[in-house]
């Protein structure tokens, strides 16, 4: 099973213009997500995917791995979906958020062996949460699952909610995708769904769909970065770990 990595970048955020640019300790954080992924042990190759010249020519100049796609793509799944069409030869792709420059090469690995299972044609990460505020903040995506860890539904607000606490744990939802290939580019031609279009979550439109999502916990510290407090406290975790330095 031959699988592959994805860092969708784009240069523009509303609240951190230039994002994928930002440094931590000296380095372009997209080229710290990829150092990062590259260090996974399943994956053939790791590719950043944009359509700008400034992001493409810091991996390069990083030595990592980029790909120009079209600059008019609605959603990372497009832009995923168009490097997917350049490698018939893959079975798995996995899409790794450019803002997560944290990202445990192990937790690749894991959700690579799931699609051990034949019949699974998309995984992706929840870790537990305990914070009360995070799960009232409907910019946490939260996401119940049943008792194999398939997904039943995700959402901005509380779910489970807590009418008996203490009953059911919280899990919140970390945007890190695996595909089978052949379901990826098919799942990027389908029509946007009612309730992806009422919660703005594209992964809402598989399971309207009728497809399953498998869902790893992680107990893995995810810090994804959205604002310049976010950049702070990633350059300070990097600082700490001098191994996040080392240039693979």
């Amino acid at each position: 099973m031959k699988s592959i990595c994805v860092i969708p970048a784009r240069y523009s955020s509303t609240r951190l213009p230039g994002k994928p640019l930002k440094e931590i300790c000296g380095v372009p954080m997209i080229c710290r997500v990829w150092q990062r992924a590259s260090r996974a042990k399943s994956v053939a190759d790791v590719i950043v995917a944009t359509d700008d010249e400034r992001i493409f020519d810091a991996v390069e100049k990083f030595s990592g791995r980029a790909i120009m796609t079209r600059a008019d793509h609605k959603t990372g799944t497009d832009r995923l979906a168009e490097v997917a069409e350049k490698f018939p030869d893959v079975d798995v792709i996995v899409n790794v958020q450019g803002d997560e420059p944290l990202i445990d090469p192990s937790l690749i690995d894991e959700l690579i062996a799931e699609f051990a299972d034949e019949d699974l044609q998309m995984a992706t990460v929840a870790t537990e949460l305990t914070d009360d505020a995070e799960f009232k903040n409907p910019n946490n995506v939260k996401v119940v699952l049943d008792r194999y860890n398939d997904a039943m539904y995700f959402s901005r607000s509380p779910i489970p909610y807590p009418r008996n606490a203490g009953k059911s744990k919280i899990f919140k939802h970390i945007g890190i995708y695996a595909y089978r290939r052949n379901f990826l580019l098919d799942y990027a031609k389908m029509e946007p769904t009612p309730l992806e279009q009422a919660e703005s979550l594209e992964q809402l439109r598989a399971l309207e769909n009728g497809f399953k999502i498998r869902v790893i916990k992680s107990s893995c510290r995810f810090v994804g970065v959205d604002t310049e407090e976010d950049l702070k406290l990633v350059n300070e975790i990097y600082r700490q770990e001098p191994e996040g330095d080392d240039h693979d």
